[in-house]
């Protein structure tokens, strides 16, 4: 959920830290894929409910990583050998 914040707001984020960030939206667009294909194998209503509702949380958590990146610029790594 997105509280107080601007179209315009930006942040400056490590190179490091956009990764992991990267990794986690991966990791929940594939386990949403995942836990939504496995519905078809559920009988009861609520549990197939329950399912969809979790997938959907997911889905949208994904998202909203993507929109905070997307407002992220990427800090310039710090050169090795100091000039």
């Amino acid at each position: 959920m997105m509280t107080n914040c601007t179209a315009n707001e930006t942040y400056e984020i490590s190179p490091r830290f956009r990764l992991t960030v990267e990794e986690r939206i991966a990791r929940l667009e594939r386990d949403a894929a995942t836990d939504e294909a496995f519905v078809e194998h559920l009988t009861d209503g609520d549990h197939i409910r329950r399912q969809m509702r979790l997938v959907a949380v997911q889905r949208a958590e994904s998202l909203r990583m993507r929109l905070f990146l997307d407002r992220a610029h990427t800090r310039l790594s710090r050169p090795l050998i100091e000039i």
